[in-house]
């Protein structure tokens, strides 16, 4: 049996072997687009780790081999003193699990690693803060290491340093890779191999974890499948002022609009951009910015939408100027945004109505009419931020996931966090709504919520939150207290105010096709009528 695939337009596994993240790289490959080099380990070798403790034979050698492949691609070597090789270690199962398993940056930047890229770039701080985040990774992905210590060990030691930011990277450097090396073994921070060795274990067992077992129980995903392992060279959106990261869907997923939408960060990698941590640009900066990596955006962006003959959404990086993308899928869009999409793909000769009818399912069809706040003035409105899904969620505050969990056995509850991670898996399944001080569209509470078709609102700028209480400019609120949020507009109130609901015309042209295709117009739900046409198409 074969473990390990180059990332070639010629491979022909399913996404049941290579997952759904490296067979869109294969697919974009296909089309001539921009993709890193590099190799994908099959899910396979995740469910023998699972299994067995360990790899299947023949794995290592194929790995070396792997390995071997892509240093010739790149014409780097992995941990070299010149040129080095660095690589990102990433999940992918064959289901789209956004955040819920590990990955780790920066692969490869030893000691020695680390000096061979200064020298090539002219640019020792680049070359220390991208040891400093892989290191801090590594800790927390692979030696155990919580995330929040290594961040902490990271802020403290630049914090004594100020005088001399240098000094406080090497500093943090320094206290991280210790603790790395208590946990798994002094040689490791220096042999790039056995770095990658550890990190694909890692991410094999992360599909064991707690929030990626409750995503898939949520979305009824099996447990046994397994995950499979891109393993890419590295693009580094903070190596210059020309490089940065960003999230793009071909169409707005909240309103459907044919408009390229989604988030951008100049000068760093992507993870800073899905966490919500970093405060985003919107993503028509870019334009402005880099022009060149903007036209090359779009471009991609129409190239797959006509491969998928749907929206989709990409991540992408750009380093020196140079675009790259780094995943794709179907962008996943809000109920509303979907109908919107099926119908305006009609009506630009892209897919059948019958295909439309199809994509839409009679639960989407009853969230499309889209819940707003009626409010009599702006003072009802304690603050806004951005309307990352919408509906409208009224429940009491729950400031911490666990609140969130034992709350919401009594009534529907409001996550409201600073940002979210997959940690917060748990809260986020059994909250109504969600709302986080941090973030824009395209950050992980805004994905995750998306996905669930919770309304949420992200990027409140005066929002701060501690574990009794959330406080919006001179209002502080208890946790407990009644708010209401409006994922469509942003806005956040307090109390149970009074709901309207806005119907797009997209939903009434669907409607349109649904009772011709079925043959049925009598009086019925949105959701019969749909029912109806479905159920007429499975005759045919």
């Amino acid at each position: 049996m074969r473990y390990i695939h180059t990332l070639s337009a010629e491979v022909q596994e399913t996404s049941e072997v290579l997952g759904a993240k490296a067979h869109g790289l294969i697919m974009l490959r296909r089309l001539g687009l921009p993709v890193p080099a590099g190799f994908v380990i099959s899910t396979e070798v995740c469910r023998a780790v699972l299994r067995d403790g360990c790899f299947p034979e023949g794995f290592a050698a194929e790995l070396t081999a792997a390995v071997g492949d892509l240093e010739t691609a790149t014409q780097r070597r992995l941990g070299g003193s010149e040129r080095p090789l660095t690589v990102s270690v990433r999940s992918g199962a064959a289901v789209s699990m956004p955040g819920m398993m590990d990955t780790v940056l920066n692969l490869g930047l030893t000691a020695a690693a680390a000096r061979g890229l200064t020298t090539e770039t002219g640019n020792p701080r680049f070359a220390s803060i991208a040891r400093l985040r892989f290191l801090s990774n590594f800790a927390s992905t692979v030696a155990g290491i919580g995330a929040a210590s290594a961040e902490s060990v990271m802020a403290e030691s630049i914090q004594q340093n100020l005088g001399d930011e240098q000094s406080g990277i090497c500093h943090a450097i320094g206290v991280i890779e210790a603790l790395v090396s208590e946990q798994v073994g002094q040689q490791v921070p220096h042999d790039a191999f056995r770095q990658l060795e550890l990190a694909i274990t890692a991410v094999c067992s992360s599909w064991d974890n707690p929030r990626a077992r409750t995503f898939r129980a949520i979305h009824d995903i099996p447990h046994d499948l397994g995950t499979a392992v891109t393993v890419q060279a590295m693009v580094f959106g903070h190596r210059d002022r020309h490089s940065g990261t960003g999230v793009a869907f071909s169409r707005d997923p909240n309103t459907g609009e044919r408009v390229p939408f989604g988030d951008v960060l100049f000068g760093s990698q992507g993870d800073d951009v899905v966490s919500g941590r970093s405060p985003t640009l919107p993503l028509g900066e870019l334009a402005d910015r880099e022009p060149a990596v903007w036209a090359q955006l779009v471009a991609a962006l129409d190239r797959i939408e006509a491969r998928y003959r749907d929206s989709c959404c990409i991540e992408f990086t750009f380093e020196g100027g140079e675009f790259w993308i780094l995943q794709v899928h179907r962008g996943k869009v809000a109920a509303a945004a979907a109908v919107h999409i099926a119908v305006a793909l009609v009506e630009e000769d892209v897919i059948g109505h019958r295909e439309a009818l199809r994509r839409i399912t009679p639960l989407q069809l009853q969230h499309a009419r889209t819940p707003r706040m009626i409010l009599d003035s702006t003072a009802d409105i304690l603050a806004r931020g951005q309307g990352a899904c919408p509906g409208v969620a009224v429940g009491r505050v729950a400031t911490t996931p666990d609140a969130a969990v034992r709350m919401a056995a009594h009534g529907p509850v409001i996550l409201v966090r600073p940002d979210t991670s997959p940690l917060d898996m748990h809260g986020l399944a059994a909250a109504a709504g969600v709302l986080t001080a941090h973030g824009g569209p395209t950050c992980h509470a805004a994905v995750v919520a998306r996905a669930m078709g919770k309304p949420a609102v992200v990027g409140v700028a005066d929002l701060t939150i501690d574990a009794t209480t959330m406080r919006i400019g001179r209002h502080v609120i208890p946790a407990g207290t009644l708010i209401a949020i409006d994922g469509t507009g942003g806005e956040i109130t307090a109390g149970n105010p009074p709901i309207g609901t806005t119907t797009a015309p997209h939903v009434h042209r669907l409607l349109e096709w649904a009772d011709q295709i079925s043959g049925d117009s009598t009086e019925r739900s949105d959701a019969e009528r749909l029912s109806a046409a479905h159920s007429a198409l499975r005759r045919r």
